[in-house]
């Protein structure tokens, strides 16, 4: 196999670069529900929807330019006055801020059962950092999305998820001019091995990569499990 050209470094450590910046506004969120959480445990009490509204002063602030959706997604019968909940906000289509509202309702056959998402069972499950997608997220933005997660706990019970949308168009955007450096194929892939973005149209963002010969993988170091930077050689 050839040397690797320096750009293929540089892309690797820009993609690193790049979701490290959206994990850490997720560990904001982490940290602020779980200290909201732990607050209303000492009180003596269960939470409440009410006691989530605290988060929203941050979530806003935390929105844009890469982050277009940003919250905590609770673990089901967690809050005292609803069954299932998300503290979600987005960024509406006149660029404002905007609740999520969905049927949660567990009773009603529209119920939007986030729990089957692996964005809620990657954390649920134990995994530090998830990246999910990219994916068409029809019940949110109807956009092309990736969504990045991680657990909330409270005296080391599973809570929920804290959690970060991208919309797959922005994270192209920032990543494929790093991409377009190196003197071949390239493209980054997620766990599951969807391609995330690309320098090449024989491998859009969606498709699945499993090994093929004449490509050669290297890890981008995001502590999520094999995100990779595959290169042609």
């Amino acid at each position: 196999m050839p040397a690797e050209p320096p750009a293929v470094g540089a892309a690797a450590a820009h993609v690193r670069a790049t979701l490290d910046g959206v994990f850490t506004t997720v560990a904001q969120v982490r940290d602020a529900t779980e200290r909201c959480l732990e607050d209303v445990h000492r009180a003596g009490r269960t939470p409440a929807r009410a006691d989530l509204a605290g988060l929203r002063p941050l979530l806003l602030a935390r929105l844009g330019p890469l982050v277009c959706g940003l919250g905590f997604i609770a673990a089901p019968r967690l809050l005292a006055d609803a069954a299932w909940y998300m503290e979600w906000w987005q960024t509406g289509p006149a660029g404002r801020p905007s609740q999520l509202l969905r049927d949660l309702n567990p009773e009603s056959s529209a119920l939007y059962d986030y729990t089957a998402w692996e964005w809620f069972t990657g954390p649920e499950g134990g995994a530090e950092r998830t990246v999910c997608g990219p994916y068409v997220d029809y019940l949110c933005s109807d956009e092309y999305v990736l969504t990045l997660s991680a657990p909330v706990r409270v005296a080391g019970e599973f809570a929920g998820v804290a959690a970060a949308d991208v919309f797959a168009r922005t994270f192209e955007n920032e990543v494929v001019p790093a991409l377009r450096e190196i003197p071949a194929p390239a493209f980054v892939v997620n766990a599951p091995g969807r391609v995330m973005a690309s320098n090449t149209a024989s491998w859009p963002p969606g498709a699945v990569y499993r090994e093929v010969p004449g490509y050669a993988a290297r890890p981008c170091g995001t502590g999520v499990d094999r995100i990779a930077l595959v290169v042609g050689f």
